[in-house]
């Protein structure tokens, strides 16, 4: 794009070889630049160019990602003559069409000239041909550093050394970009190519929408109409009432109706009937699953049983699993255990019409560059072994090593290959082809080009079906229990945590620290946890389960929460009044991400939009890291606005930052602690059964 910028190229044409990643991106990017975008994909078989499809509009895009899955799912060989697309235009190289010995060219078919191709022209029976004529000048580098990291790419992708590496495993070292006036003035003979090329380009144009206001692309509605989907939910969610609440309870239906008016107005409802679809199924099929994330935080959720979490119980707080300025809906993880997570995955991939699992890049880091580039160069391994320890003097390093290191940092950060998210699947409205192509990985499920982030950009959000290896020990001891101990199975229920939480017997386990093979709540640092807090109840069990995190351990809040959990009084001593008026379950602590918006709404001011901003910064699924930086500015100047002294400022912005990609969501933590309740109960009453 900056490129085009600096040349005065207006409009570009993202063709990637078989791959659509960049792509919506480029769409998304390209109005910053004044560029207009148009897309399509530069067909091959290994390095052998066939032709390049350019999508006219976005029907055209979706023929051409149609074509290329299909060749990428069967692993089969693209044909040397493009099929005849409806929307999107062929372009044949110029040596293609003279090898193939092609004379007739459709309506929507051209040939592609480069500079190179300039002096065959005029000897061609192709110049005859002057209506199908274009400009085909590829860019691939920006200079001669680029061309370089190429060709060890290139070295690397086919396993050789640089020298053995053939010229025709290379691009050519002048697909580079060229001010607009000089490619004018090259083809100024053939006047006739420019014009082609330009009505060309003007006839193709391509819309996604990213403004913020923007649709959602998920599946629109669960049932036949809009109007369904809420009479069903309404209906489940009174279904769910008895269930959940058998004795009734203060404020459960306002916050119901409160809560069923947002989603609504939102038009989240289909998001919610589609989770609930998937975890009914894994009910009647007797699997285990956990329901978390945002959504945790939802009495609708747990009306419907897509979690375990009552958000009454715990007070949860519904603007952080939801606001009005919250684009993208919420976030439900919903764990099975490793065994039936692939078959919950075909049934989702059967139920639903247009699902694909979500890509994600991975990139190259810098061990992992430095001994691919040191075997690329033919170093012994003992020096390559050396570089990727990254201890060496830049300066007394030889020649060679000092290649390997400068071209590392160049190719550092730069994809390697296209890989799954750990447990994302989209459900959308329109085909998945209409925003990439996919692939097939050896999961065998159609999986998408782009990343989550660029998902969300375009509309399109992720249901997470993780898997989790506790569930499984859950659901094996059961098993064990059932044929060890028949009599005992009658006499309890797993899913009534409810009454584990008053056993005492439990709770001393907890208190005492016994947890070994416990979920969530075996490990040393966890241990040494409980016994410091003597925690002996649900709820202080939910706390310690995010005081763990990195980030709250960190930052000296940890050790904080202790000394006031253990000494009461401090609290009021050393917290300020409005933090602890904030956060008084925690003793002025922040301790859940939810509290980094109370935080910011209650102590510096921020609205619940902007508060959210700083949560979505904190959690790393960020990508406009201006904005983040816009409400980090608005933070402390209404601090200073307050009359707050600098140091507290700087205090409890050290907090809020500190929670950087690691702080849990409240209905998170909770989530976790219902599934260590559990373990606890069978660790209590069937230790044998339980451990083996």
């Amino acid at each position: 794009m900056r490129l085009a910028q600096e040349n005065h190229v207006a409009q570009l044409v993202l063709t990637d070889i078989n791959n659509t990643s960049g792509a919506l991106n480029f769409v998304r990017k390209a109005s910053e630049y004044n560029v207009k975008p148009i897309l399509g994909i530069d067909f091959r078989n290994g390095v052998d160019q066939y032709f390049v499809g350019i999508a006219k509009n976005n029907k055209g895009y979706l023929e051409l990602n149609g074509f290329l899955s299909e060749h990428l799912h069967e692993a089969k060989e693209l044909p040397r003559i493009a099929p005849k697309f409806e929307h999107a235009y062929v372009v044949y190289p110029f040596e293609k069409v003279l090898q193939n010995d092609q004379d007739t060219f459709a309506e929507h078919e051209f040939i592609g000239i480069s500079i190179a191709d300039l002096r065959k022209l005029p000897f061609s029976r192709l110049l005859q041909l002057n209506d199908r004529l274009v400009v085909q000048q590829p860019v691939t580098f920006r200079n001669k550093a680029d061309f370089n990291a190429h060709r060890l790419l290139r070295a690397v992708d086919n396993n050789l050394l640089l020298s053995k590496l053939e010229k025709t495993e290379e691009a050519d070292e002048n697909e580079k970009m060229f001010p607009i006036e000089n490619l004018a003035a090259a083809f100024s003979e053939y006047s006739f190519i420019l014009e082609n090329t330009e009505r060309l380009l003007n006839s193709c144009s391509i819309h996604f929408d990213f403004s913020t206001g923007r649709k959602p692309q998920n599946l629109k509605t669960y049932t036949a109409t809009k109007r369904e989907d809420e009479q069903m939910i309404e209906r489940l969610c009174q279904e769910g009432l008895p269930y959940r609440y058998p004795e009734g309870g203060d404020g459960i239906i306002e916050r119901l109706e409160k809560e069923l008016q947002l989603i609504k107005g939102m038009g989240f409802v289909s998001y919610f009937l589609i989770n609930w679809d998937i975890v009914s199924h894994a009910r009647k099929q007797d699997f285990f699953y956990v329901g978390r994330g945002s959504g945790a935080n939802s009495i609708v959720a747990y009306l419907l049983r897509i979690t375990d979490v009552d958000p009454m119980e715990l007070d949860l707080y519904f603007e952080r699993f939801m606001n009005l300025y919250r684009a993208n809906p919420p976030d439900f993880d919903i764990d099975f255990s490793h065994r039936d997570r692939p078959t919950m995955t075909q049934y989702i991939f059967d139920r639903f019409e247009h699902v694909a699992l979500l890509g994600t890049y991975v990139t190259f880091k810098e061990k992992g560059v430095v001994r691919e580039l040191g075997k690329v160069f033919g170093l012994p391994k003992s020096e390559i072994d050396f570089l990727s320890e990254g201890r060496y003097t830049l300066s007394q390093l030889d020649k060679v090593s000092r290649l390997v290191i400068k071209y590392g940092r160049l190719i550092m950060g730069m994809p390697n290959y296209l890989s799954i998210h750990a447990g994302g699947i989209l459900i959308s409205e329109k085909p998945l082809h209409w925003f990439s192509a996919t692939h097939l990985p050896p999961k065998g499920f159609a999986t998408t080009m782009f990343d989550m982030v660029i998902a969300e950009d375009v509309g399109l959000y992720k249901f997470d079906i993780l898997g989790q290896r506790g569930l499984s020990k859950i659901k094996e001891s059961l098993e064990i229990i059932r044929y060890n101990r028949p009599k005992s199975i009658g006499t309890f229920d797993i899913h009534d945590v409810k009454k584990f939480k008053k056993d005492p017997k439990i709770n001393k386990l907890i208190k005492t620290a016994q947890c070994m093979g416990c979920f969530y709540v075996e490990s040393p640092a966890m241990r040494m946890l409980l016994k410091k807090l003597e925690v002996d109840n649900y709820l202080g069990l939910v706390a310690a389960s995010s005081i763990i995190r990195p980030g709250v351990a960190k930052s000296g809040m940890m050790r904080e929460y202790i000394l006031r959990h253990r000494n009461p009084g401090r609290d009021k001593e050393r917290a300020h009044p409005v933090m602890l008026a904030i956060m008084p379950d925690t003793y002025g602590v922040m301790v859940y991400q939810e509290d980094v918006i109370k935080v910011a709404h209650h102590f510096a001011d921020l609205d619940l939009g902007e508060a959210d901003v700083l949560r979505r910064g904190m959690s790393g699924k960020f990508r406009s890291r201006e904005e983040f930086q816009k409400v980090q500015d608005k933070f402390i100047d209404n601090c200073r606005k307050k009359g707050y002294d600098e140091k507290l400022i700087n205090e409890v912005w050290e907090q809020v930052a500190s929670f950087a990609g690691y702080a849990f969501a409240k209905g998170h933590s909770a989530s976790y602690a219902v599934e260590s309740y559990q373990t606890l109960f069978l660790r209590a009453y069937f230790p044998l059964e339980y451990m083996v």
